[in-house]
């Protein structure tokens, strides 16, 4: 791989499951700094602010900068601003509210521009979820932080937003703008930062659909591991196929 100079490296079943940090994950990183590779991080969290995510990561030993990591409200606050359309009902949970605290009006009684949807866990409830279908019906523009179908909790795989996302849709008859991975759009945001071209990055995931799928379609070579989120049989069902696999990011080392 020695033409890659980057990487765009997934979180949550890559460097960590639930709270528990990947045994040798943070040694891995450090390997990255020392060999002079760029990297950023680019996970569809969308439970905790980045600020929030930053702190986690540091408690569990990564030493990573804030601003090295990418997640979906960011794109969505950038599609905000440059759109000029504020008025949103937020379908979420956790802190990741405090991302959207500059561009987001949370006046109950403004119309609705978009609703705007992550993975809201047990605050998916009808209610919520008819408040949101009522905002779309009313003239709201539909957009999902991210579409993945499930996750790696700590009690086990979890739906994650998708499931939700794809009900809103087929109830409104719209279609949702997705700003997390696998959007170009979002891998361009971190790929930007780092001034690379897309041929010269790998991404690394534990999601054969959004991390490897994802990054082919924007010419990215793809890493997929073995932790996580990775099921066999979803990769022996895929159409596309990453072009390193590896048992956890830990092995990167031999494929550099």
């Amino acid at each position: 791989m020695k033409e890659i100079k980057g990487f765009l490296i997934d979180l949550d079943g890559v460097l960590y499951v639930g709270d528990h940090p990947i045994k040798g994950a943070a040694a891995a990183i450090e390997n990255l700094m020392q060999k002079n590779y760029q990297f950023r991080f680019v996970s569809n969290t969308t439970r905790k602010c980045r600020k929030t995510i930053a702190s986690r990561l540091s408690a569990m030993g990564f030493d990573i900068p804030e601003e090295y990591i990418f997640t979906p409200p960011l794109a969505a606050v950038a599609y905000m601003k440059k759109t000029g359309k504020m008025a949103c009902y937020l379908l979420t949970t956790g802190d990741v509210d405090r991302d959207f605290d500059q561009v987001c009006a949370q006046d109950t009684n403004a119309k609705k521009e978009y609703v705007i949807v992550g993975d809201a866990g047990r605050t998916f409830t009808f209610d919520s979820l008819n408040t949101a279908f009522r905002h779309l019906m009313e003239g709201a523009e539909l957009i999902g932080l991210e579409k993945d179908r499930y996750w790696m909790a700590n009690g086990g795989l979890s739906l994650s937003a998708g499931p939700f996302v794809q009900a809103l849709e087929f109830a409104s008859g719209k279609k949702a703008m997705i700003m997390g991975k696998p959007s170009k759009a979002f891998f361009n945001l971190a790929l930007n930062d780092m001034d690379l071209q897309s041929g010269q990055v790998a991404m690394i995931g534990d999601d054969i659909a959004t991390d490897i799928g994802g990054a082919h379609l924007a010419g990215m070579r793809s890493i997929l591991v073995r932790t996580g989120k990775f099921r066999q049989e979803a990769l022996e069902s895929a159409m596309i196929k990453p072009t390193h696999i590896i048992d956890s990011i830990v092995q990167l080392e031999d494929i550099l």
